[in-house]
């Protein structure tokens, strides 16, 4: 059997950096922001002046938990939070974050891949998710 997956592509991933980053600085919120594809692979990813490197590499996994486990951070989180085995299993897995601002993106229905933004409040940083989703026409739920 042959499955077919399609990703998001580099032209639509650096137009959701751009405009995440649009949204944000109309708050006055300094982000990094990662698109990967469905296979969690990065595509485009880059942070605003005076952010850290480190805030990159929280945003990037964001969107690696977002896309790999295919649903947002904060819905991976709360169903982490459900068991104690799994608050501890999770610890021991390199690149699943569960704090909020990864979000799966969707075309027709189908996850091409994840967004992560970092570097502000959680809510905010999902904020700018789903903004530059919204921006570009794709989906997040």
């Amino acid at each position: 059997m042959i499955v077919t997956v399609s990703h998001v592509n580099t032209a639509t991933a650096l137009e959701l950096v751009s405009s995440a980053f649009e949204f944000a600085a109309t708050k006055e919120w300094k982000i990094a922001v990662c698109v990967v594809d469905a296979a969690g692979a990065t595509v485009a990813s880059a942070r605003m002046d005076g952010v850290s490197s480190q805030t990159l590499t929280f945003a990037e996994d964001k969107a690696f938990t977002a896309a790999t486990m295919r649903r947002s951070t904060a819905a991976f989180f709360d169903r982490m939070d459900q068991s104690p085995s799994l608050r501890l299993g999770i610890a021991n897995r390199d690149r699943l974050l569960v704090w909020g601002g990864g979000v799966p993106v969707k075309f027709e229905g189908s996850i091409v891949g994840g967004i992560g933004v970092s570097g502000a409040q959680d809510f905010e940083d999902v904020a700018c998710a789903q903004e530059a989703l919204r921006c570009v026409g794709l989906a997040w739920e």
